[in-house]
C-alpha cells in the first residue's frame, strides 16, 4: 500500500470472509473516508454518506491506486451535489434578480418587473424582454449550481441596459465573477446534450 494510505482503525461495521470495512486516511484527503471491500462486488463502484463519514464500495481486489482514485471522484461528484440547488420558486428569483441588479447594474437602473422559470426557450438559458422589463429562464437551470443561474440572470439583465451585445453590454455581463467559470460550465451541458453553442 501506498505511504499515503493509513488505515485509522478495522472492522468498524461486522466483517466477514467477503468483506472488509476500514476507515482510511488518504493524505490528500481531508477526511477519512470508510473503505468497504466486497467479494461479491465484481466491477462496480458505489459511495454513500453513513453517520457523516463517506463509504466507498469497492471490489475486494482493487488496487490501492485505484481505491485512492476513486475516493478522489466519489468525493468531487458529492461535492459538485451539494453545491446544486433546489429549484427556487418565481419569487425567490425576482428577489434574487433584484439583488444581482442592485449590484452589477448602474446605478440608477430599474430591476426587472417579472422573472419566471419557462420550459419553452428551446436551446437557450434565458431571454429578456427589454419593452416589458421581464425576464424568461430555461428550468433546465434548475438544479444547477446557483453560480451559472446567477451568471445567466446577469446576462439577461445587462439586457435591460444594452439591448444587444455590445461592449458596454459584455462589460456589464461580464462583470459578474464568476461568469467565464459560468459559461465553460454551461459549454459543457451543451455539448452534453448536443445543443447548439449559446452566449446565454
Amino acid at each position: 500500500m501506498p505511504r499515503s494510505r493509513r488505515v485509522l482503525s478495522r472492522d468498524l461495521v461486522r466483517s466477514s470472509a467477503t468483506r472488509r470495512t476500514e476507515l482510511v486516511q488518504f493524505a490528500d484527503i481531508d477526511e477519512p473516508i470508510l473503505v468497504t471491500r466486497s467479494k461479491r462486488r465484481r466491477r462496480t463502484i458505489g459511495a454513500r454518506r453513513v453517520g457523516g463519514r463517506m463509504e466507498l464500495q469497492i471490489p475486494w481486489g482493487l488496487s490501492a491506486a485505484e481505491e485512492h482514485r476513486w475516493a478522489l471522484h466519489m468525493l468531487e461528484r458529492a461535492e459538485q451535489s451539494r453545491h446544486r440547488v433546489a429549484p427556487s420558486s418565481d419569487d425567490d428569483l425576482l428577489a434574487r434578480a433584484r439583488e444581482l441588479a442592485r449590484r452589477y447594474l448602474p446605478p440608477g437602473t430599474d430591476g426587472p418587473v417579472s422573472v419566471r422559470w419557462v420550459s419553452n426557450q428551446g436551446s437557450r438559458w434565458g431571454s429578456c424582454s427589454t419593452l416589458e422589463r421581464t425576464i424568461r429562464l430555461s428550468d433546465q437551470l434548475q438544479g444547477m449550481p446557483r453560480f451559472v443561474q446567477d451568471a445567466v440572470l446577469v446576462h439577461e439583465l445587462a439586457h435591460l441596459v444594452e439591448a444587444n451585445h455590445s461592449p458596454a453590454f459584455w462589460a456589464i455581463a461580464d462583470s459578474f465573477e464568476h461568469a467565464e467559470k459560468a459559461k465553460g460550465f454551461l459549454e459543457g451541458v451543451a455539448y452534453a446534450q448536443s445543443l447548439p453553442p449559446s452566449d446565454f
